[in-house]
């Protein structure tokens, strides 16, 4: 099935790159579990495939899978998201190129490009990307080459115009860059939009089961794939097979897993404005957040993650984390469980004293496809022991 067929996103989430092995016709392709491939004579490859750091069978059918999901026509799958921005950033920019990110980006993001490709010679600044004006006071005429965003964003939940942001780095010769994370291809579309490339931490609502780690970059361009592409062979930080095929497994139910996700985060971030201890809650999907009519336009629905913060401060919000059970207290999200996260010490803690910090009355909450009436419950008894 080619990505650029019309089935419908479950459709092609089931069936783009899987289709039946030839040989005995399993329905579900075999993880190719192999570091090398077997020629037919000095450079005579079958198919292509010489080693697996370059090529891969099982890689090969996800990388076809997410980039038919997201409208692409070409897609990468790394080790991670991190690896997947790193390969990026340094397949397209050189020493001396500007990047203005979010200013409440993932904090691994930041610290990638902040304290690691810093070091190669890419500078950064950072900036409201719901602000028109802010973003133009972050731009380095002639230098900044790339423009990043989350939206929702991580872990504010803040909407970002996809489509004026597109314009505005075409118009400096910028690539817009869009870390589709917390909507996932579902949800929403960037390269629809405009954008040039697509950014997923596969270990979240793609995996979708928190039982693997993995990133991907999804793009149209043919310049942009061939020299991240490149990056992605000469370093090495490729998804492995068993990796690549359990992703692929996951996302096959993406969209049943997103309808149930953002049900259950509709109903309680309406619970929680209810709730007397609850200063804040940010949920793009309530009619009072800034971004609501905007991410309306631009979303399918809105997603499955939830920060709120508490009137009684940092004692509060640490004392609910640390209170729930079937709201599990770790990193990360997307997966089908519910997920309870204290970013300022945790996800978010290497931008702790920066522009980017987080509050330190804020919780982030991963909800997932449990029954509602037992996510609120749980909720419910954490924040009556404040």
């Amino acid at each position: 099935m080619s990505q650029a067929d019309n089935h419908g996103f479950n459709t092609r989430a089931i069936h783009a790159g899987q289709e039946p092995e030839k040989r005995t016709g399993a329905v579900v392709p075999p993880v190719y579990q192999t570091s090398t491939f077997a020629q037919d004579g000095i450079g005579k490859l079958r198919d292509g495939y010489e080693y697996g750091r370059g090529t891969n069978p099982t890689r090969d059918s996800l990388q076809e899978q997410i980039a038919a999901l997201e409208g692409g026509k070409h897609g990468l799958s790394f080790s991670s998201g991190l690896a997947a921005e790193d390969a990026l950033i340094r397949g397209l920019l050189k020493p001396g190129d500007h990047i203005v990110l979010g200013n409440d980006a993932y904090g691994g993001t930041h610290r990638l490009i902040d304290q690691v490709l810093a070091a190669w010679g890419v500078t950064n600044a950072t900036a409201d990307m719901a602000d028109d004006a802010s973003v133009d006071a972050a731009i380095a005429k002639g230098r900044t080459r790339m423009i990043w965003v989350e939206t929702p964003s991580n872990p504010m939940m803040k909407i970002t115009d996809i489509a004026a942001l597109a314009a505005k780095a075409k118009s400096i010769g910028a690539w817009l860059v869009v870390d589709n994370t917390f909507a996932s291809p579902y949800l929403q579309t960037p390269l629809a939009l405009g954008a040039d490339v697509v950014v997923h931490s596969t270990t979240k609502y793609i995996g979708g089961h928190s039982d693997v780690v993995g990133g991907a970059l999804v793009m149209n361009d043919d310049e942009i794939a061939q020299k991240v592409g490149f990056i992605q062979f000469a370093v090495g930080a490729v998804s492995a097979p068993m990796d690549a095929w359990l992703t692929t497994r996951g996302l096959k139910t993406l969209g049943v897993r997103m309808d149930r996700h953002s049900a259950n985060a509709q109903a309680i971030a309406e619970w929680l404005l209810q709730q007397d201890a609850v200063e804040n809650v940010y949920y793009p999907g309530l009619p009072d957040h800034p971004g609501h009519e905007l991410a309306k336009r631009q979303m399918k629905s809105f997603g499955g993650m939830i920060s709120v913060t508490f009137k009684a401060g940092e004692p509060a919000a640490r004392k609910v984390a640390e209170s729930t059970s079937v709201f599990t207290l770790a990193e990360s999200l997307g997966g089908i469980e519910s997920l309870m996260n204290y970013p300022a010490e945790m996800t978010h803690a290497s931008v702790k004293g920066t522009e980017l910090a987080v509050p330190e009355n804020l919780v982030r909450l991963s909800v997932g496809i449990e029954d509602v009436e037992d996510q609120i419950a749980d909720l419910d008894q954490a924040i009556a022991k404040l």
